[in-house]
């Protein structure tokens, strides 16, 4: 069976003590799931005490974006070994924020993926069609590239470490959710593209859903074959709802 995993992206929110407070909270309602894997994401001012609080529990620490270089005069960026030292083991890239508001291409993120991968993180690769691609009848066209382009030049085992993560960019912070089937559909493809260009592995990658997974909608999306988790954003933040969404797994 692939691993189920369950990942809580806060986003840019959080002060440190807000965010071991909300940690202590998941710690004492899912610290204790192995299955399915539970996986935080703060911003990074708050990973190291987040990750003291996790200690003694089955959570895992995820940082939101890395840097496609070890180290060096890269003001304002962060490295894979920055982020191990801190406690990190899950690193999300080319989240559909990072992709529009920071210009990140495919290449960007398959040269962060290469980084994150060779420094031993394990990568969660967001890709995602926009509302008007949809409408234009091009979400394959789009998540077929990005998948091509940001995974550029893996090997198989590679492949198997990464996570990809569907967010359809329309149904992000907006209420608005693909149906069930409507996000089968692309988990689909996006799993025969990964065989048409990888092998066999792709049946072992763990694709999530990540578009406004809420409580009353998990166990549907959840339900279908080729869907193996959740990227959740607002309803991360929120420990009870989070925890829900974890036992609807």
């Amino acid at each position: 069976m692939r691993l189920k995993i369950i990942a809580g992206n806060w986003k840019m929110n959080k002060t440190n003590a807000e965010a071991v407070e909300l940690t202590r909270v998941l710690v004492d309602l899912v610290g204790d799931r192995e299955h399915p894997r539970v996986v935080i994401c703060p911003p990074f001012t708050a990973l190291s005490e987040v990750a003291r609080t996790l200690t003694g529990s089955k959570i895992h620490l995820g940082a939101q974006n890395v840097y496609s270089e070890e180290s060096g005069a890269f003001t304002g960026e962060i490295s894979p070994a920055m982020l191990l030292t801190s406690g990190v083991s899950y690193v999300i890239l080319g989240h559909s924020e990072r992709r529009e508001y920071f210009a990140e291409s495919d290449q960007m993120v398959n040269a962060k993926v290469k980084m994150a991968l060779q420094a031993g993180l394990l990568p969660i690769v967001c890709v995602g069609e926009r509302l008007k691609e949809r409408e234009a009848g091009l979400t394959e066209v789009v998540v077929g590239e990005q998948i091509d382009g940001s995974l550029a030049g893996l090997t198989e085992e590679q492949i198997a470490k990464t996570v990809i993560a569907y967010e359809p960019v329309w149904a992000i912070g907006t209420g608005k959710t693909a149906t069930p089937e409507m996000a089968q559909d692309v988990h689909a493809f996006i799993r025969n593209r990964l065989k048409s260009r990888h092998g066999a592995v792709a049946d072992e990658v763990t694709i999530q859903y990540g578009g406004s997974m809420k409580p009353d909608n998990a166990s549907g999306l959840l339900s279908q074959p080729d869907i193996d988790g959740g990227l959740i954003g607002g309803a991360s933040l929120k420990a009870e709802q989070f925890a829900k969404i974890v036992d609807s797994v």
